[in-house]
């Protein structure tokens, strides 16, 4: 499972591998990084990487398919943990904002590499993306019973083009209050007015 919060605990060597891996491809792409230096980036040799996956196609299935679940998983919870389905969406708001800001090469490797998994990677990661917007479009249904499914599907991908956007403007955003601009204009984009208090 890809370690997102390093804080928590010390990542294993598997999770080492697979967040270096993924700063590395954000930066020069799947197909310009060898096996060398990705063992160079975690402090072993390139042939060490085998001790832990069986190739490096194996450590961007485990990247892309760990994120996706991580989002799905970490969702759920955020809605299960909420009392209303305003602070339902409240909490994914933020999480997700929390995510764009502090794992933007994640973003980078999912819009760049995806097309480096096999097909059935590939479906098993959609799936779960699928999950992710479904559970968004649940809380919005939720919190607006007038709205189609179409319209609050349509509101959240705009969201998360949104927040999304972040890989691309990281190291040129100067602002210490961006995940709360981010934030609000998501609000906004979704067309609910900030949780009161």
């Amino acid at each position: 499972m890809l370690e997102l919060d390093p804080r928590e605990r010390a990542p294993s060597r598997r999770e080492q591998i697979v967040n270096a891996a993924a700063l590395l491809f954000a930066e020069r792409g799947y197909h310009g990084v060898t096996i060398e230096e990705l063992g160079t980036a975690v402090g072993i040799s390139g042939p060490g990487i085998y001790k832990h996956f069986a190739s490096k196609d194996a450590v961007l299935a485990e990247m892309l398919i760990g994120i996706s679940r991580h989002l799905l998983d970490q969702g759920r919870d955020e809605v299960a943990r909420s009392f209303s389905a305003s602070e339902a969406l409240e909490r994914l708001v933020a999480f997700h904002t929390d995510f764009a800001m502090t794992r933007p090469e994640l973003i980078r490797v999912q819009e760049h590499d995806l097309a480096n998994l096999s097909t059935s990677q590939a479906h098993q990661v959609r799936r779960l993306q699928r999950a992710y917007v479904e559970l968004w479009v649940g809380v919005l249904q939720e919190l607006t019973p007038s709205l189609s499914a179409p319209e609050a599907r349509t509101r959240a991908h705009a969201v998360f083009g949104l927040l999304n956007s972040t890989p691309h403007s990281a190291g040129r955003n100067e602002s210490p209050d961006a995940g709360a601009v981010l934030g609000r204009m998501a609000r906004a984009a979704l067309e609910v007015a900030p949780l009161e208090g």
